[in-house]
């Protein structure tokens, strides 16, 4: 696969400022003064994309990347559903549906990820989730992602799909819901499969992040 299409981070006059979600939320205000904005470390939730789409003078990018590849080795204009990659890279799957990245000019060793991917074409894929997310609920295999994404605009505080260990099902689908309890309308479960819908709904004071903000998958509840 070669990759022909233009790195849309170069070609202008200044270097796009880049910013973790957590920071772009908080600086919505000034972001007009931003010509160009890439955002990454995680994902940017339904409200902050809405945010971002109606700043007309800054172009707003998201982008994917690992540790492995030390940058960035693709990126998507907010409000797209496909990552498009970087000139130099190539792309491919392997026989877990996991993405494969080749990006010699960042890594000499080809990459095989963890990421759950849906191949668009040779130069643009879908995330779909974490393999090592997957909640596995009586044989039926749920992407936690996925389900957050369903979820996303219907909650107004941050949240978490996860799992717990259940004796019937091995692991059940709980919902992790941040601040004090309350009445959950349960009709923001309509959008959901069956298998989806949380058994369970948790709060807890405050969900565990990362250092850059990113919420914490693991040890959110006891």
């Amino acid at each position: 696969m070669t990759i022909n299409r233009p790195n849309p981070f170069v070609g202008h006059t200044e270097d796009p400022h880049a910013m973790v979600p957590m920071q772009a939320q908080n600086s919505l205000n000034e972001l007009k003064n931003v010509k160009k904005l890439i955002v990454g470390g995680a994902k940017i939730n339904k409200s902050l994309e809405n945010d971002l789409l109606k700043l007309n003078t800054t172009q707003v990018y998201e982008t994917y990347g690992m540790t492995e590849t030390i940058t960035h080795i693709a990126a998507k204009r907010v409000g797209e559903k496909a990552f498009t990659v970087l000139p130099d890279v190539t792309i491919s799957y392997d026989d877990r549906n996991c993405l494969v990245i080749h990006a010699p000019k960042i890594n000499d060793d080809v990459i095989a990820t963890n990421d759950l991917v849906e191949l668009v074409n040779e130069n643009q894929f879908l995330f779909l989730g974490r393999i090592d997310n997957v909640i596995n609920s009586g044989g039926v295999k749920i992407m936690p992602e996925q389900v957050e994404h369903k979820l996303d605009g219907k909650i107004d505080r941050r949240f978490l799909i996860a799992p717990k260990e259940d004796a019937e099902l091995g692991e059940k689908v709980v919902l992790i819901i941040e601040g004090n309890s309350y009445d959950v309308d349960k009709s923001i479960f309509d959008t959901l499969d069956k298998y989806e819908r949380p058994k369970e709904i948790i709060f807890v004071y405050k969900l565990k992040e990362t250092e850059n903000g990113k919420v914490m998958r693991k040890g959110n509840f006891v």
